[in-house]
């Protein structure tokens, strides 16, 4: 990695802290309501993410602890918070999750398991939930109450998935190919470590300015 590269992603990693130690701020704030599960998750990501890049993979492989456990606790809990609470429709909730979990069988079957980024796997669970972006900006920008998008929790969330998720699909759908380019795949990482960190500051954002809530 470059100089550049190792100080943004350890960056990333301490914006992950810094999402969930405001997050933890507002927790008597948030104890009565769904978005508490937001704070239990940003907390969960700092943690899992810092023991990715400091812990130790004796028992087990970095490329199977973020494919197993990491990218699947992401995607379900996107997914139910998008569909099941901000859409309000759980039943879609429950089809994209159990849809997701089913595309580890031809993972597992037809491609390799050695990769970081099982691409077949994240390439269906970020259609599904760019699926739900797509629902929910259009939810925000035909709700009576638009002008005060800067208070709507999910507008920064949003705003956050698009860049991050959304932005790098191509560079994990691909990366196995784009390593072998290597001027190309460092412009890719450099805009997914950028975008992780923005999208962190972005979650934080929905604490302070994302009042509408809290009561």
């Amino acid at each position: 990695m470059t100089e550049f590269q190792e100080f943004a992603q350890n960056s990333m990693v301490w914006s992950e802290g810094l999402a969930a130690l405001i997050a933890l701020f507002y927790y008597n704030r948030l104890k009565e309501q769904y978005w508490i599960f937001f704070v239990f998750y940003l907390v969960f990501i700092f943690l899992g993410e810092a023991y990715g890049k400091w812990g130790d993979f004796t028992h087990f492989t970095k490329a199977q602890y973020f494919n197993y456990l990491m990218m699947p606790v992401q995607f379900i809990f996107f997914y139910w918070l998008y569909a099941a609470k901000s859409l309000g429709k759980p039943k879609l909730f429950w089809i994209l999750s159990i849809l997701y979990l089913l595309s580890f069988i031809p993972n597992e079957l037809y491609f390799s398991r050695g990769k970081i980024v099982f691409a077949f796997n994240y390439t269906l669970g970020c259609l599904m939930l760019m699926l739900l972006v797509i629902m929910e900006f259009h939810k925000q920008i035909t709700s009576q109450d638009i002008l005060n998008f800067n208070k709507n929790k999910m507008f920064y969330i949003n705003l956050g998935i698009t860049l991050c998720y959304i932005g790098t699909l191509p560079f994990m759908a691909f990366m196995s190919f784009l390593v072998k380019y290597k001027e190309i795949w460092n412009i890719y990482f450099n805009y997914f470590l950028v975008s992780g960190i923005i999208t962190y500051i972005l979650f934080a954002s929905s604490f302070i300015w994302g009042k509408q809530n809290y009561s």
